[in-house]
């Protein structure tokens, strides 16, 4: 059983508002809040959440977000399960299970798809994925689904994409794990990843959904109080940063030589221990003072300031260094259930992406900065006109 008795507090970003939760001026006297202190754990090298909404808060029939927005993500999972067809399954009968399927966008690549099964307790996008004719089980996993009885004990992958670190009870998820795997069955996994956090100052990578952010050293730790070892690793760009694991019951695999290249890594970076994560709290409050001198010099100037997509990330962001519509006007987004509606506790306007090149505003703030390459390459015309960039990150 995984403790957390030995959980040290970090520092707080407080109070925080549902990450995901764009509302309506109505429900504006009701918001939830939360106090959002990170602490970290030296027995399983853990960084978490120290205090969370519970899951039903977060993943219900209101969640806005949809995988299939992003055609990099899309190709993304196209060539992540590409990756498991190829290196993992013996045949196209070999059972599957996605953890958190989303919209489906991941398990549609699968080429026998009556041999997969989704995970997905938000029922909107659950639905969307069977619309596409996928099996997609509307809850939240567990071996326990009745749906999914004939999965125990004999399925050969299951694999999950930016979902784990959502799932604030672990022993109880792996014990699922273990429940549904037969013998020589991996469970796969690709998660933000702490390194990448911590060397980028990303701190926007900590929201009510991402209980955990992740790293080698956690993962081989955690796994290993189950009889699972961690096999292989492998670093990913998605999310800023991340890194995909690879974990099996111990003995079954032989251990591949990149997890102790990047456990050692660990190590030196002093990312593997409270003592050494100690500066990322003052890394992340002159972080907080170079954005707000930098949007009231912005401001003093007479130059209008707007968002780039209203992201789960952004709302981290936006409370942590408490900026309004004074400082950004508002955001502009894709999204059809956010559009009209109003960011997460500051309350700035989320306005119609196709109202963004109508009215170049002269400074764009970029939320969803690790999907910049994407992004600069559709906004040429902006770019190319003069408009600037900025965002807490390296852009």
């Amino acid at each position: 059983m995984i403790n957390n008795s030995n959980d040290k507090q970090l520092m707080t970003f407080g109070k925080m508002p549902i990450a995901n939760n764009f509302i309506n001026k109505k429900d504006f006297q009701n918001e939830f809040f939360y106090e959002m202190k990170v602490g970290f754990n030296d027995e399983y090298s853990l960084f978490k959440l120290l205090e969370h909404p519970k899951p039903e808060q977060m993943f219900n029939s209101k969640y806005p977000f949809l995988t299939g927005s992003s055609i990099y993500m899309v190709n993304h999972f196209k060539d992540f399960s590409n990756s498991i067809q190829k290196n993992y399954l013996n045949n196209q009968n070999d059972k599957i299970i996605e953890v958190g399927c989303n919209d489906g966008s991941m398990l549609d690549f699968f080429q026998n798809k009556k041999a997969c099964i989704g995970f997905e307790p938000s029922t909107n996008v659950a639905e969307i994925a069977q619309k596409k004719g996928l099996k997609v089980i509307p809850e939240f996993f567990s071996s326990k689904s009745q749906e999914a009885k004939s999965f125990l004990g004999n399925t050969k992958v299951i694999y999950a994409a930016n979902v784990i670190c959502h799932i604030p009870d672990l022993n109880d998820l792996i014990k699922n794990i273990d429940a549904f795997l037969e013998k020589k069955g991996v469970f796969i996994f690709e998660e933000p990843y702490l390194g990448s956090m911590i060397s980028k100052v990303s701190y926007d990578q900590i929201y009510d959904e991402h209980v955990y952010i992740f790293s080698i050293s956690s993962i081989k730790k955690i796994f290993k109080k189950f009889n699972f070892d961690l096999i292989e690793v492998f670093p990913q760009i998605t999310h800023g940063g991340s890194m995909r694991y690879v974990v099996a019951r111990e003995n079954e695999y032989e251990i591949s030589k990149n997890v102790k290249i990047y456990e050692e890594n660990e190590i030196k970076e002093k990312i593997h221990n409270f003592e050494g994560l100690k500066s990322f709290k003052e890394k992340c409050t002159l972080s907080k003072e170079k954005i707000i001198n930098q949007l009231e010099q912005f401001k003093k100037q007479g130059k209008k300031v707007s968002g780039y997509a209203a992201t789960s990330k952004s709302t981290t962001i936006l409370n942590f260094c408490g900026i309004n519509d004074n400082l950004i006007d508002c955001i502009y987004d894709t999204t059809p259930d956010k559009i009209g509606k109003y960011s997460p506790g500051m309350h700035i306007p989320i306005k119609d992406y196709k109202e963004f090149d109508r009215n170049y505003p002269d400074i764009v703030y970029l939320f969803a900065w690790n999907h910049k390459k994407e992004i600069f390459n559709k906004e040429k015309e902006y770019i190319e006109g003069g408009g600037k960039w900025f965002s807490h990150v390296e852009l």
